[in-house]
C-alpha cells in the first residue's frame, strides 16, 4: 500500500492530457514513472524538435520576455511571471507560469493586447490542428481565467507546410500559421473543472485504476507504459489481429481473448484467416513471380529525413528529403556486390544522390524494393531535377516490389500478421535480423542523420554515426537478397511436394 501525502500531487497541463488519454497512465506518471519504457533516441528527438520550434516561434513576438526558471523552480517561475505581467512595457511573455487551484501551467506565449488583457498562444510542431490541441489550450485558458487574467482570444500556432523556403533567413510569419480557436476552446471550458476533480481523485487512490490496453494507448500519443501493461497478455492476444480496431473490440466484448478463440462463424479477411490458421501458406504462383526478375537484380533502399524547419532552398517543412541509398546487386551467377551513398555534409544532397543512384542502377535489371516508398522518392527527384527526369522515371518502370509478392503469395506464422521487414526478415532469415544494429528502423535513422550533420561537432562521433547509418541501410537491401533466396527455396519445395 502506497502512502500519499495529505494533499494530492499538483496537476499540470501535461498530466491533464495524460489523464484524458488514460487514467492509469496519469497514475503511473505521478506515482510509478519507473515503469515506463526507457525513452529512445526517436522520442527524445521529437521532444527536442518541439522545444526548438517553440523557441523559434518567439521570434514572431519582438521584445517578448522569457521566464527562465525551469520546472524544478516553480516558485521562481511564478514570481518572474508576475513581474512581467505587472510591467506594461512587456509585449509578450514566453513560458509564463500560472497556478490556479492546484493546477500549474506553462504557457508558450502570452501576448499583451491591452494593459490588462492577453492572447493565449500555444505553439505546436505539427502542421495542423488536432483535437488534443484544443484540450491543451482549454486547460490553460481555465487556469489563466481562474487566476483572474482577462483572456480575449485563444490561438494555435503551428508549422505551415506550404512555406517555400527561399534560402537565407527564415520568414517566420510565413513559416508559422496562427489559427484562432477561441470558440472551440470555450465549448470545452465547462468540462475542465470536473475533469480536474476526477483526475485528482485518481491520484488520491492507493492503487492504479483498472484500464485494459486498447486503441487509446496509441492516440493521441504513444503510451510509454504499453510494454508494462501488456507483458502478461498471451502471445496470440486478440488485440494483435490485423484489421479495424472496432472489429477487434467487438470480439473483445464477446470475451474472445486470443486469435485461436475466434469463433469459426466469424467473417475474417484473408490475412486474418491466415493468422488464425497459424500455418505457413504458399501460393502456387510464388515460384513464377520470383523468377520474373531480370538480372542483374538491384536491391534498392532509400533513407530520408523530414526536417520540420526547412534548411535547403526550394524545400518545405516536413518535405521528405533522401539522404542515403543502398544497393545490393545480384548477378545471374549469384555473385553479389554492394554500392551505397550517404551525404555527410549539411547540404541539399538530392541532385548528387540522384546522379549517384542512376549510375549504380544503370540501365539493366530489375530493381527490387520493399514498398512503394522508393517509387515516391524517385518521382520526387524527377520533379525536382528536370534534366534527370527521363532517366529517373525509367528507373520507376524497372521497380519490382518484393513486399507485394509476399502479401499476395506467402504467409508465415512468425509474421504475426505483419509484413514489415522487421517482422519478415527474422522469420525467414533468422541469422539476419536487426537486433545487432545500433539503428533498427527508419525513424531512428532520420534522427541520427540530423544529429550527425547538424548537431555533432566531434568527427569521431560523426564517423561512428555514419557507420551505423551505412549498416542499417545495407541491412535492408541485403535482407531483400536473402528474402528472395529463402522464398525461392520454399517455392521449390512446394512445387516438388505438389508433383509427388
Amino acid at each position: 500500500m502506497t502512502n500519499w501525502s495529505s494533499s494530492p500531487p499538483r496537476l499540470s497541463k501535461s498530466r491533464y492530457l495524460a489523464g484524458l488519454q488514460c487514467h492509469k497512465r496519469l497514475f503511473f506518471d505521478v506515482h510509478s514513472p519507473e515503469l515506463a519504457t526507457k525513452m529512445d533516441a526517436q522520442r527524445r528527438a521529437i521532444l527536442d524538435m518541439g522545444t526548438g520550434i517553440g523557441e523559434l516561434a518567439r521570434g514572431c513576438f519582438p521584445d517578448g520576455k522569457l521566464v527562465t526558471a525551469d520546472h524544478r523552480h516553480s516558485k521562481d517561475a511564478l514570481e518572474q511571471t508576475a513581474a512581467f505581467l505587472n510591467d506594461p512595457t512587456v509585449p509578450a511573455i514566453f513560458e509564463a507560469a500560472i497556478q490556479h487551484e492546484g493546477t500549474f501551467i506553462r504557457v508558450d506565449v502570452l501576448e499583451r493586447v491591452e494593459p490588462e488583457s492577453w492572447r493565449l498562444i500555444e505553439v505546436k510542431a505539427s502542421s495542423r490542428m488536432k483535437r488534443v490541441h484544443l484540450d491543451d489550450v482549454a486547460v490553460q485558458s481555465y487556469v489563466l481565467q481562474g487566476s483572474g487574467m482577462a483572456i480575449v482570444g485563444s490561438f494555435l500556432m503551428h508549422i505551415n507546410r506550404r512555406y517555400d523556403y527561399g534560402g537565407g533567413e527564415l520568414v517566420l510569419k510565413e513559416l508559422f500559421s496562427i489559427e484562432e480557436v477561441t470558440e472551440a476552446v470555450a465549448e470545452r471550458l465547462s468540462a475542465v473543472p470536473q475533469r480536474l476533480a476526477n483526475l485528482r481523485g485518481i491520484l488520491s487512490q492507493a492503487v492504479p485504476p483498472v484500464v485494459e490496453p486498447d486503441g487509446h494507448c496509441h492516440t493521441p500519443f504513444e503510451c510509454h507504459y504499453w510494454d508494462y501493461c501488456t507483458k502478461q497478455k498471451p502471445d496470440r492476444w486478440i488485440y494483435n489481429l490485423p484489421g479495424s480496431h472496432e472489429f477487434v473490440r467487438a470480439l473483445m466484448r464477446e470475451n474472445v481473448e486470443t486469435i485461436d478463440n475466434i469463433p469459426s462463424s466469424t467473417s475474417l479477411t484473408i490475412l486474418q484467416q491466415r493468422m488464425k490458421n497459424n500455418v505457413e501458406w504458399i501460393s502456387p504462383d510464388l515460384s513464377q513471380r520470383l523468377r520474373s526478375v531480370q538480372y542483374p537484380v538491384h536491391h534498392l533502399d532509400f533513407e530520408t529525413t523530414m526536417p520540420a524547419i526547412p534548411r535547403y532552398e526550394g524545400t518545405r517543412p516536413y518535405q521528405p528529403l533522401p539522404v542515403q541509398w543502398s544497393n545490393h546487386i545480384e548477378s545471374a551467377d549469384a555473385s553479389l556486390r554492394h554500392e551505397s551513398y550517404l551525404c555527410l555534409e549539411a547540404k541539399d544532397p538530392r541532385e548528387e544522390l540522384a546522379v549517384s543512384v542512376l549510375e549504380s542502377l544503370g540501365e539493366e535489371g530489375s530493381i527490387c524494393v520493399y514498398s512503394e516508398y522508393e517509387k515516391y522518392v524517385l518521382k520526387s527527384l524527377a520533379d525536382a531535377f528536370p534534366a534527370l527526369r527521363k532517366d529517373l522515371l525509367r528507373l520507376v518502370d524497372r521497380l519490382w516490389d518484393l513486399l507485394e509478392v509476399l502479401q499476395e503469395h506467402y504467409y508465415h506464422p512468425a509474421f504475426k500478421g505483419s509484413f514489415s521487414m522487421k517482422s519478415v526478415l527474422p522469420a525467414l532469415v533468422p541469422s539476419l535480423g536487426y537486433d545487432d544494429l545500433e539503428i533498427r528502423e527508419g525513424a531512428s535513422a532520420s534522427v541520427f542523420y540530423h544529429r550527425m550533420v547538424f548537431v555533432e561537432s566531434d568527427w569521431v562521433e560523426r564517423q561512428r554515426i555514419a557507420h551505423a547509418l551505412h549498416d542499417y541501410c545495407a541491412r535492408d537491401t541485403l535482407g531483400m537478397v536473402e528474402l528472395r533466396k529463402a522464398l525461392r527455396v520454399r517455392a521449390d519445395m512446394f512445387q516438388e511436394e505438389a508433383q509427388q
